[in-house]
């Protein structure tokens, strides 16, 4: 089990943001172009500016990334290193972005649904922290569904 550090992300770990981005992008609608990714480097740089991306460093390796919206109560983006895998780094993301969330508001977020292979471990994971299945929607083209945690 490697030592992790979860903490709020800042516009100096863009660059090593992105290389986890970029390792990861084929199980994510949306981040299929080179065009695409540069335009998620933007979005990533504004919840940056607002304090809505959390990382997980291993050493100087960012092994984990978070996005989300203390407006919406939402999880937007969350990928961990295949390498670095059931060491609950996700969970921990998780629980650190509670700590900025109104405890009052259901927070929700966005994956895969039921049937698509590339979405079993992330429903199964959201399950796990209690997260229920809520709406049919489309992200990116692709159909997904919404989960909600009532806190």
């Amino acid at each position: 089990m490697s030592d992790v550090d979860i903490s709020l992300a800042h516009s100096g770990d863009i660059d090593r943001w992105m290389a986890l981005v970029d390792r990861v992008k084929d199980a994510f609608p949306g981040l299929e172009t080179r065009e695409a990714l540069a335009e998620h480097r933007g979005t990533v740089l504004d919840f940056m500016r607002r304090s809505g991306a959390i990382c997980a460093k291993n050493s100087d390796r960012i092994v984990g990334v978070l996005l989300f919206s203390r407006e919406d109560s939402a999880l937007c983006f969350l990928a961990v290193d295949p390498g670095f895998r059931r060491q609950k780094i996700a969970e921990k993301l998780v629980r650190y972005m509670f700590t900025f969330l109104d405890s009052d508001r259901a927070v929700t977020v966005t994956t895969y649904r039921e049937g698509a292979p590339e979405g079993r471990a992330a429903r199964a994971f959201y399950r796990h922290l209690g997260f229920v299945e809520g709406r049919l929607t489309e992200e990116f083209g692709s159909p997904v569904q919404e989960f909600v945690l009532k806190r």
